[in-house]
């Protein structure tokens, strides 16, 4: 089985969907991605990117509300917060100041840095 994002004009996943992988060819990714992609555009209409539940390509699988990212060539998670950038090199979005090794912490936005979180027992 493979799995495909349906992407709008935004490049924003609206959808992702299963496909059988002799509608993708039958051959594994990159191969399968034109074939399957075009099998979703003739069934459902559209633009489609094959996505790996898995990870092994395009960083992560999409989700509805990620975005595309063609010069990344993989998916983005929603910006979680406005002082976060995107690291180009893992897709993935990064605090401007690292979070603590230990413990746990939520990111508090209007101060620029980690909170602890206390968990008691």
């Amino acid at each position: 089985m493979a799995h495909f994002a349906q992407i709008n004009s935004d490049n924003v996943v609206t959808q992702v969907i299963v496909v059988a992988n002799v509608d993708c060819g039958g051959g594994d990714y990159p191969e399968s991605d034109a074939t399957g992609a075009a099998f979703c555009t003739n069934l459902l209409g559209g633009t489609w990117k094959q996505t790996s539940y898995n990870n092994n390509f395009r960083k992560r699988y999409a989700g509805i509300g990620y975005t595309f990212n063609a010069e990344l060539d993989a998916f983005v998670a929603p910006k979680p917060y406005a002082s976060w950038t995107l690291n180009s090199e893992t897709a993935d979005w990064e605090a401007p100041v690292a979070k603590p090794a230990e413990g746990f912490w939520t990111w508090n936005e209007d101060n620029q840095q980690w909170d602890e979180i206390t968990i008691s027992e």
